[in-house]
């Protein structure tokens, strides 16, 4: 590493342009991503979808979006340090409203699977060069609180999704969010470059290569954990939030309805708080380690409730969910220690990668949970062993990580 270091050109007020502007595209990115699952079951039977179908066939699309999400993550990440954080977020916000756009006229469940791999395409880019951008001109002491903003204000998004499925169709609904986005390409006038990136552009260093986060151990295994430590959130989120309505049908024999769409309202409400309170006692105890200790633990405590909920009612059954998201609240200080790990020429390639390759994990949990769920385990069983692996390596991977509260970002891979 070769150090770079000039503090004080960084800023410290937590309410910048580019802090404002990246939570707001958060905010279209997670109403977007998180609409799929809250009109999955009108949308599917719309299109003559219906019995164990919808469970089925809502993996698939989910699966497609987060195939989108996988490759893109590393197209855009790599764009991102080797052209630059601004001209990646445009192509991103443009692609991924255009698909929704077209999303609301699909006729058949191949359109629907096309849509959505694009969309999550596009999706791909906004989260990690957003939090890349907000990292690079914040000073290390008021870095975590310019993130954590990002978290509570975006993951709103997906309360909006809620609120506007229950106004208009499913087909509108999707016309909304390209909507968002397009108007957010305006806004991105607003942004500047990081001055980092501008920086190392007059270097010789290699930036953006994929392949260098493979060539040393210790790179590759820090990569690794960054990502395990992700996968409870979209666990928690693809199967146990998503499929709630299976759930307490089929499983948990729940006393009233549980509506999918109000499960993930609730669920998103509560990883708003959650996201705001890890990043302020993150802060608050200098440490990134420590506030995800207390949230995967938090996890662990709401997740046997969940797996306990037999019989409870409806309201019951949502407030659990709704406590589940406060503890997965963690993805934005997550997102934080992946970003902190790596140095300049290869940051906007990790902390876009991860995050999607920790969406795209959700692809190898539904197949674990589909294969198991399938044979005499059931529902219950299926989701909880997949629960408990989903955890034990989250756990192992946050042990293995080294503290990156106050590091100094200005700094290279060689």
């Amino acid at each position: 590493m070769n150090d770079l270091s000039d503090e004080q050109s960084l800023t410290s007020r937590i309410f910048n342009v580019t802090v404002i502007v990246a939570s707001l595209g958060y905010f279209v990115d997670i109403y977007d991503l998180i609409l799929f699952s809250v009109v999955r079951r009108p949308s599917l039977m719309s299109l003559g979808v219906t019995g164990d179908a919808l469970l089925d066939k809502g993996i698939y699309l989910l699966n497609m979006q987060m195939y989108g999400m996988l490759i893109g993550g590393i197209i855009w990440g790599i764009l991102g340090d080797k052209k630059g954080r601004l001209s990646v977020l445009f192509l991103t916000i443009l692609l991924y409203s255009l698909a929704n756009i077209a999303n609301a006229y699909a006729q058949n469940l191949t359109q629907y699977a096309v849509l959505r791999f694009l969309a999550g395409l596009g999706l791909a880019g906004e989260l990690g060069v957003g939090i890349t951008l907000v990292s690079e001109i914040m000073s290390t002491r008021s870095r975590g609180y310019g993130t954590t903003l990002v978290g509570g204000i975006g993951i709103l998004g997906a309360v909006l999704a809620f609120a506007v499925s229950r106004l208009f169709s499913w087909q509108d609904a999707y016309l909304v969010g390209g909507i968002l986005g397009l108007a957010l390409l305006i806004l991105r006038i607003l942004v500047r470059e990081s001055g980092m990136f501008k920086k190392i552009k007059t270097r010789s260093a290699s930036r953006g290569n994929f392949f260098m986060l493979f060539t040393s151990r210790e790179r590759f295994f820090k990569y690794l954990y960054c990502i395990l430590l992700g996968m409870p959130v979209w666990y928690v989120i693809g199967i146990l939030v998503t499929f709630s309505s299976e759930f307490a049908q089929k499983v948990f024999h729940i006393t009233g309805t549980v509506n999918p769409g109000e499960a993930v309202m609730y669920h998103y409400i509560g990883a708003s708080l959650g996201s705001l309170l890890w990043g302020i006692i993150s802060q608050w105890l200098h440490s990134r380690k420590k506030s995800l200790w207390i949230a995967l633990i938090s996890l662990i405590v709401f997740g046997v409730a969940y797996f306990s909920a037999f019989g409870m009612s409806a309201f019951a059954f949502y407030l659990i969910i709704f406590l589940l998201g406060i503890s997965q609240g963690y993805w934005i200080i997550f997102m934080t220690i992946a970003t902190e790990q790596f140095g300049t020429n290869l940051r906007a390639t990790v902390t876009t990668t991860v995050p999607n390759f920790v969406r795209g994990s959700t692809i190898l949990v539904t197949t674990v949970f589909a294969s198991l769920k399938v044979t005499q385990l059931g529902m219950w069983n299926a989701a909880l062993i997949t629960g408990v692996i989903c955890m034990g390596l989250s756990l192992f991977a946050l042990y293995k990580l080294k503290e990156t509260y106050g590091k100094d970002l200005d700094y290279v891979e060689e």
